[in-house]
C-alpha cells in the first residue's frame, strides 16, 4: 500500500464514500456562498455608514430642509436619507392640506419614517440568517461526515485478517476532513454574522436617534 498516496488530501477526498463526498460538497458550496455574502455585506454596510455620515453632516450643517430634500430626492437615496425623504415628503404633503391637525401630521410622518426605517434594516440584514445557519449547522454536518467515515473505516476491518494502522488511517483521515471543512465553513460565517449584526445595530441606533430629532424639528415647524 502506498501510504503517502492514500493519505494525500486529494486522494482522501476522491476515495471517500459517497455520503462523505456529498457532505464535503455541501459544505464547500455553503462556504462559497457564505464568502459571497460576507463580501457583499461588507460593501453594503460600509456604503450605508458612509452615506449616513455624509447625510448627517449635510443635515446638521444648517441647510434648508426643502433644499436638502430636493438634493436627496435627485439621487437614489439609501439609509438615513430614505428615512428623511419619506418623513419630509409625508410631512409636506399633509401640511399643504388646510386645517390639518398637528398631531395627525406628526403621527403620519413618524409612520412614514418608521416604514422607511424597516425597509432599510431589511436590506442591511438580508442574508444574515444564512450566515447564522451556516455558522451553527456546518460543524454538525461535518461531524456527521466524520462519524459516517469512521463507521465505514471500522466496518472495512471485518474483511481484514489482521488490522493495522495502514488499514484504518485512510478511512479516519478522510472522515476528519469532513470535520475540518465544517469548521472552515462555520468559523468565517460566525465571525461575519457577529460583526455585521453589531454594525447594523449601531446603524439602527443612529437611525432611531435621527427619527426622534427630526420629528422634534418638524413638530416645531408644524405649530
Amino acid at each position: 500500500m502506498n501510504v503517502n498516496q492514500d493519505l494525500s488530501f486529494l486522494s482522501l477526498i476522491t476515495n471517500a464514500s459517497v455520503v462523505v463526498q456529498l457532505v464535503m460538497l455541501g459544505l464547500l458550496v455553503a462556504s462559497m456562498i457564505s464568502w459571497w455574502y460576507i463580501f457583499q455585506k461588507m460593501f453594503a454596510i460600509n456604503e450605508a455608514k458612509q452615506t449616513t455620515d455624509k447625510f448627517e453632516r449635510d443635515f446638521w450643517s444648517g441647510l434648508d430642509l426643502q433644499t436638502l430634500f430636493q438634493k436627496v430626492n435627485s439621487r437614489d437615496a439609501g439609509g438615513m436619507e430614505s428615512i428623511f425623504e419619506g418623513g419630509f415628503q409625508e410631512f409636506s404633503k399633509l401640511r399643504r392640506q388646510t386645517g390639518a391637525d398637528v398631531a395627525l401630521v406628526m403621527e403620519s410622518t413618524r409612520r412614514a419614517m418608521r416604514a422607511a426605517y424597516h425597509r432599510e434594516l431589511d436590506l442591511l440584514e438580508a442574508h444574515l440568517p444564512f450566515l447564522a445557519t451556516v455558522g451553527s449547522v456546518s460543524p454538525y454536518v461535518g461531524l456527521f461526515g466524520t462519524v459516517w467515515g469512521i463507521m465505514n473505516a471500522f466496518r472495512s476491518l471485518s474483511s481484514v485478517g489482521q488490522a493495522t494502522l495502514a488499514h484504518v488511517a485512510p478511512g479516519i483521515a478522510e472522515a476528519l476532513i469532513a470535520t475540518a471543512m465544517g469548521l472552515f465553513a462555520a468559523i468565517p460565517a460566525v465571525i461575519a454574522y457577529n460583526r455585521y449584526s453589531s454594525e447594523i445595530d449601531r446603524l439602527a441606533t443612529r437611525f432611531d436617534s435621527f427619527m426622534e430629532e427630526f420629528s422634534n424639528i418638524l413638530q416645531r415647524q408644524a405649530k
